[in-house]
């Protein structure tokens, strides 16, 4: 018999998820705040969050933003349960949430999904999971079925983290790669082949020095920059200023510019790209 489960919430990602589960052969119970969602799936309802909660001593979560997971389980009964939260929240959040799941009785683990509703139960799919050690190694095997579980630590906030780096750097890479197809739309060249045969290639050649940086960052610098910041600062001007004289809002070059500027004043002009990450750690003021 597999671990019957129970999932709150069926938007597009609470709704895969439960046909995850369902796929594996889970007994599943399922709820959502506005009824009669996802009628496709071959699931038990259950008319209220509590009822749903009670039928099962794994409870995933999956709902719109952190406010709707406290005001869901407040003043619930979680005696005995095990809460895998999988609401995209800040690790304060998580924090705050773990504290009152405890308190109600449960033992909590938070989730970060790293995939997009067609990729759950796929093996592109991960899910960053932190909390209560015991509670993700009792149902690892549970979780595994909706994605691959990568457990980073006990404190609850830490998925949060990763899941909040990882898509900083992937609103950060598309940021830089729609202002590049704005760019070149000013003249008319087409969007596809450009995508296809310069912009992919060219970004995953550079993503092949994201090593070097880490390496630096917990090593120290290994010898002499490649392209050093002070080279980096003087050219970036070209940038914004082509973009101002072609109709294109530089407003997304225009923090990193800022930043180079700040390295090499601070005396970094002859460091990497690793010494950025410094500044950024520097609180502001």
């Amino acid at each position: 018999m597999k671990t019957p489960v129970t999932v709150l919430g069926l938007g597009a990602m609470g709704t895969a998820l439960a046909r995850a589960f369902l796929a594996a052969g889970h007994p599943t119970t399922v709820w959502n705040r506005t009824p009669g969602r996802s009628p496709e799936l071959d699931a038990a309802r259950a008319a209220t969050a509590a009822e749903a909660i009670a039928a099962s001593p794994l409870v995933v979560v999956c709902l719109l933003v952190d406010d709707t997971v406290r005001s869901t389980l407040e003043g619930i009964d979680l005696t005995g349960k095990t809460i895998v939260n999988l609401t995209n929240s800040t690790p304060d959040q998580a924090r705050a949430t773990a504290e009152r799941v405890t308190t109600a009785g449960a033992q909590y683990v938070d989730g970060g999904i790293m995939a997009v509703p067609a990729m759950i139960g796929g093996p592109a799919a991960f899910i960053f999971y932190s909390g209560v050690p015991d509670a993700f190694e009792r149902h690892r095997a549970d979780l595994s079925v909706l994605a691959r579980p990568e457990y980073v630590g006990a404190d609850p906030g830490l998925a949060a983290l990763h899941d909040i780096a990882l898509l900083s750097a992937m609103y950060g890479m598309f940021g830089g790669a729609q202002h590049a197809l704005a760019l070149i739309g000013t003249e008319n060249v087409p969007a596809e082949p450009f995508t296809e045969r310069f912009l992919l290639p060219w970004l995953t050649a550079m993503l092949g020095s994201l090593p070097r940086i880490a390496d630096e960052l917990d090593n120290g610098p290994s010898g002499t920059a490649g392209s050093n910041l002070a080279m980096q600062a003087a050219a970036y001007d070209n940038l914004t200023g082509t973009s101002v004289a072609q109709g294109v809002d530089p407003m997304l070059l225009e923090p990193m510019g800022a930043l180079l500027r700040k390295a090499v004043a601070a005396g970094h002009g002859d460091a990497d790209l690793a010494a950025l990450v410094g500044l950024l750690r520097t609180p502001a003021g």
